[in-house]
């Protein structure tokens, strides 16, 4: 084998050609220096297109390579630059890497394989680079495997939620596809525009398509997918709507406990003070203390008792699902209406202000849980990411690890 063509292949080189090889003493690092085939010559950085030659740009340029054994390795060529009809004048593409990159393809996407399967420290180590630039290369790698797949192809139910990435109320907009459970899209933001962008980009075909949509009460929520989603039937999470009574149960403890102190039952007080989570327990999970605890407030407190039955009932309609939740629900809401504390009696006309999307959470079995569990592994991300530039790096490392655009390693196929 050549020397030039086994250099080519162990630098990941397809479309290029080695002229030379050399030690740069100074840098202690090898230098390759490479040009484009004639094919590959003269096309715009960022559409492909052939286009005339504009000038020589800013000379030769370096790319950072993948290290060959311990030493340091860079690609070495001219730069020049063309005129395009539609992104003007502008770097000529290469084929050894991304646009704008100062990495190979090789370089860029052995990193975004390693930030999601190894610790920071190891990345940065490993490849010698800054955790900034490794955000930076997670952008790119993303931004192009975007551009490669569709994939919002057969697209019908979709999970949507919200989850904050940084204090200060800093938020993302999360859609995650029920049917494969992959983060579909992220951004910035939790309002009626931030989840608008994502619609626009679906198209209002595809947003016809869609029949199920998962997702809390948020009314700013329920009201884009009113707007865009036709056909779309929205289904409110069982989880936060039990929520609703486990707060309500809350607050009648409190109110009970605060009557207590001011009526100086110390020790009554101190017991419903310890009781929080003997109430807000599912009865399955309950230690022997707990469930003590809990017989006790069944003999001693009917009021708060009785609050905690609701919370129950209404954990029971989402167990059962289908016509046995929905006729579960009509009862509960009877009960809640005359049971005459004001925050079930409250929480009541919620849930029949809500009622179709209960109704449909329901019918179709189907709730945030996929989404959730996406969020859950997104908080890890976000500690990950703590160092990158901007939110977008955030969003690219969550599309990367989350929403199956990690590309494999060099040289291996896929994974």
């Amino acid at each position: 084998m050549r020397s030039t063509r086994l250099w080519a292949r162990l630098l990941g080189l397809g479309n290029a050609v080695v002229e030379d090889v050399v030690f740069d003493e100074d840098e202690e690092c090898v230098v390759v220096s490479v040009r484009p085939r004639k094919a590959t010559k003269r096309r715009c950085g960022r559409c492909g297109k052939r286009c005339p030659g504009y000038d020589r740009g800013e000379g030769r340029r370096r790319w950072r390579a993948l290290d060959l054994g311990t030493i340091a390795a860079f690609l070495e060529a001219d730069s020049p630059r063309v005129r395009c009809v539609e992104h003007g004048v502008i770097a000529a593409q290469v084929p050894w890497a991304r646009h704008g990159a100062g990495h190979t393809y090789a370089f860029d996407d052995t990193a975004a394989w390693l930030v999601t399967h190894c610790s920071k420290s190891a990345v940065r180590q490993l490849l010698r680079i800054a955790w900034r630039t490794v955000g930076s290369i997670v952008t790119r790698v993303v931004a192009d495997a975007e551009t490669a797949t569709d994939r919002f192809a057969n697209l019908r139910r979709i999970g949507i939620d919200e989850i904050s990435y940084k204090r200060g109320h800093k938020y993302l907009t999360v859609v995650v596809d029920h049917d494969s459970g992959v983060l579909l899209w992220a951004h910035p933001g939790r309002d009626q525009k931030t989840l608008e962008k994502f619609f626009d980009r679906l198209g209002d075909d595809r947003c016809a398509e869609i029949t199920l949509v998962s997702a809390d009460a948020a009314e700013w929520i329920a009201n884009v997918v009113a707007a865009r989603c036709k056909n779309a039937e929205l289904c409110l999470d069982p989880f936060h709507i039990v929520a609703w009574a486990t707060k309500a149960l809350d607050e009648v403890r409190r109110e009970v406990w605060n009557a207590a102190r001011r009526n100086g039952q110390k020790a009554a007080a101190k017991d419903l003070k310890n009781a929080r989570y003997a109430l807000w327990r599912n009865p399955e999970d309950l230690t022997d203390r707990q469930a003590a605890k809990l017989a006790s407030i069944a003999e001693t407190n009917k009021r708060l008792y009785r609050a905690y039955l609701l919370k129950e009932q209404l954990r029971q309609v989402f167990a059962l699902k289908g016509d046995e939740g929905i006729a579960l629900l009509d009862a509960w809401l009877k009960w809640a209406r005359r049971c005459q504390i004001p925050s079930f009696v409250k929480l009541a006309r919620s849930i029949t202000i809500h009622r179709a999307g209960i109704e449909a959470a329901l019918t179709h079995g189907l709730s945030n849980a996929r989404v959730e569990s996406v969020n859950t592994k997104l908080r890890l991300l976000t500690r990950i990411a703590f160092g990158f530039r901007s939110p977008e790096a955030l969003v690219a490392l969550a599309m990367l690890d989350l929403g199956g655009l990690c590309p494999p390693l060099p040289g291996r196929g896929t994974t």
